[in-house]
């Protein structure tokens, strides 16, 4: 007699406000990931490049990128909220609590803090706040996010629904900064820019120029350095058209990166105040950037301010255009991302 020992992934009826999803598998990052990391995006933000600039800012060495950790707890939790995902929609009070060093354990759990089933009664809404953790249980990241599940049945019932209340934004004391952190003593030219943090004004509009053209084979490696299991970026027969959809988090990696054009001082991620994946992307799309200056803030680390910026993908939409008269987002925009960063001032 058959016995089914595998993993289907959960449905939307799955799953209860309030339980603790602990996810596997543990995973040690050295300085490999950050090679790969490097060699997928065009990522330069010297902070993460050098072992000798970290340590003219008061770190011990170079941290791996901010969001080779975002990507691996990401990662860890996809078998166990979004395997049978539709979309991911978005995120919100993401904070970088710890730098994550090579030789570090990484692992994920996540609490269940909302559902509410969709008009269509074919799919829910599941929000899961995500935490982070080292191998001495420090936790290095925690964020909120809310995907689109399929239910495994179209006629069960509808949970009670609960939104969570999410602020807006984080404030500059929700911040968690390294506490040896030192920009006194900056080198801008090896930096690759001389705009500081006095140099940027609110409402300041910069088009990152540059453009990268996603192809299948580097998200494919993406997805599975990640070890993102969702069908959507795998599976052909997951999708009505037959097409892979690139992982959001490559979008976000890809803009990233593309912003050291314009943003080279902003040198670590923090904070995510918010985000949304607009539209699809799909391989074959040539993704750009531009960033709006949200807010400034000081800090009580020395030479250091915290900027806010929204950072804007595209698929070849003109710059600085977001939403149409009808408020939604234009069919060009792939990313919508609220964050703050720290930067020398």
């Amino acid at each position: 007699m058959a016995q089914a020992k595998t993993n289907k992934g959960r449905f939307f009826e799955d799953y209860k406000v309030g339980e603790t999803l602990h996810h596997a598998v543990p995973r040690t990052v050295k300085d490999g990931e950050r090679a790969l990391y490097h060699a997928l995006y065009p990522a330069r933000h010297a902070l993460y490049s050098s072992d000798q600039f970290a340590q003219s800012c008061g770190l011990p060495a170079s941290p791996l990128d901010d969001m080779i950790t975002f990507h691996i707890v990401f990662g860890k939790t996809v078998p166990d909220v979004s395997l049978n995902a539709v979309a991911n929609l978005g995120y919100a009070q993401g904070r970088w609590l710890a730098p994550v060093w090579p030789g570090d354990t990484l692992r994920s759990e996540s609490e269940v803090i909302g559902l509410k089933q969709n008009s269509n009664g074919k799919t829910g809404v599941v929000y899961v706040r995500t935490t982070g953790f080292n191998q001495n249980d420090t936790k290095v990241l925690e964020y909120v996010r809310w995907v689109m599940v399929r239910k495994r049945d179209a006629d069960a019932p509808a949970p009670e629904m609960v939104v969570p209340d999410l602020p807006k934004a984080l404030t500059v004391d929700d911040l968690s900064i390294p506490e040896t952190l030192d920009f006194s003593n900056y080198d801008f030219t090896l930096a690759g820019e001389a705009h500081r943090w006095d140099d940027y004004t609110v409402g300041e509009m910069i088009d990152h120029v540059d453009g990268v053209t996603v192809e299948e084979a580097e998200h494919m490696m993406a997805t599975r350095l990640w070890q993102n299991t969702a069908k959507v970026h795998f599976d052909t027969s997951a999708r009505p058209d037959g097409s892979r959809l690139i992982y959001g988090g490559h979008v976000i990696s890809m803009a990233r990166a593309l912003s050291f054009n314009g943003l080279a001082n902003a040198q670590m991620i923090v904070g995510l105040n918010g985000g949304a994946h607009a539209n699809p992307c799909l391989s074959g799309d040539t993704i750009r950037a531009w960033t709006e200056v949200l807010d400034k803030a000081d800090t009580a680390a020395p030479g250091v301010g915290a900027i806010r910026l929204r950072l804007v993908a595209t698929k070849g939409g003109e710059p600085f255009k977001l939403k149409g008269e009808d408020g939604k987002y234009l069919p060009d925009v792939l990313l919508d991302l609220d964050y703050w960063a720290l930067m020398p001032k």
